[in-house]
C-alpha cells in the first residue's frame, strides 16, 4: 500500500503556521513574574472591574505605564495610595514598615521597571508585602504606580520609567503640589 505525504507535509506546515502565530502572540505581550517565587502571574483571579481599560491593555502589551506623569491620573493615584498604601509606606512614599517607594534604591530591583512594580503589588513580596489582586483594580495598581513615580525624590536620569521627554520636563513632587479634578489626559472623566 502506498501513501501520499502529502498529507504530512501540509499537517506539518499547519502546525509550523500555528506554532509561529503562538510565538508572535507570546512575544507581542508582555509577561509578569512574582516577585519572590518567579512564577508567571495569573490575571484570574484579579478582580473583574477595571480589567479592560485603555490603560491596563495598553500596559499588558507595552509593559510601560501610561499614567506616569498623566495629571488626569496623578490625583487618582494619590488618593488610592493614601489609602491602600501609605500606612506602610509612609504619606510621601518614604517608607515605614514598607521600604521606601520614592529614591534609587528598590527592594526588589525589578520594581525600577514598571512591569516588576506592577508585578509586586499584584502577587505580592516578602514580609508584610501581600497580594493586591483582591483589593485594587488591575487599573487602580497603575494609578497607585503613576503616583509612586510621581513621587520619586532622586536624580531623574536614573528614572527609567519616564520616556525621555517625560524626564525633560519632570518636576520632583513638592509636598503642597495639587491637581485639579478636570485635567485632560488618559483619566479624565473617571
Amino acid at each position: 500500500m502506498k501513501k501520499s505525504i502529502r498529507p504530512l507535509v501540509s499537517g506539518l506546515a499547519g502546525l509550523t503556521a500555528i506554532l509561529v502565530c503562538a510565538a508572535y502572540a507570546q512575544t507581542s505581550g508582555v509577561t509578569f513574574h512574582n516577585t519572590v517565587t518567579g512564577e508567571t502571574l495569573n490575571f484570574d483571579d484579579a478582580l473583574p472591574e477595571g480589567r479592560d481599560t485603555d490603560g491596563v491593555k495598553k500596559f499588558m502589551q507595552t509593559g510601560a505605564n501610561p499614567y506616569n506623569e498623566d495629571p488626569s491620573c496623578l490625583k487618582k493615584g494619590e488618593q488610592i495610595f493614601l489609602s491602600a498604601c501609605s500606612g506602610c509606606h509612609g504619606h510621601l512614599g518614604e517608607g515605614k514598615i514598607g521600604p521606601g517607594l520614592n529614591d534609587d534604591y528598590w527592594t526588589y530591583p525589578e520594581n525600577e521597571t514598571d512591569v516588576g512594580l506592577f508585578s509586586t503589588i499584584f502577587g505580592g513580596a516578602k514580609a508584610s508585602m501581600g497580594p493586591q489582586y483582591q483589593n485594587l483594580k488591575l487599573d487602580e495598581m497603575l494609578l497607585v504606580m503613576a503616583w509612586v513615580r510621581h513621587l520619586y525624590k532622586d536624580d531623574v536620569k536614573h528614572a527609567t520609567w519616564l520616556t525621555e521627554a517625560q524626564k525633560t520636563a519632570y518636576k520632583p513632587y513638592k509636598h503642597d503640589e495639587t491637581f485639579p479634578d478636570n485635567s485632560p489626559g488618559l483619566c479624565a472623566g473617571k
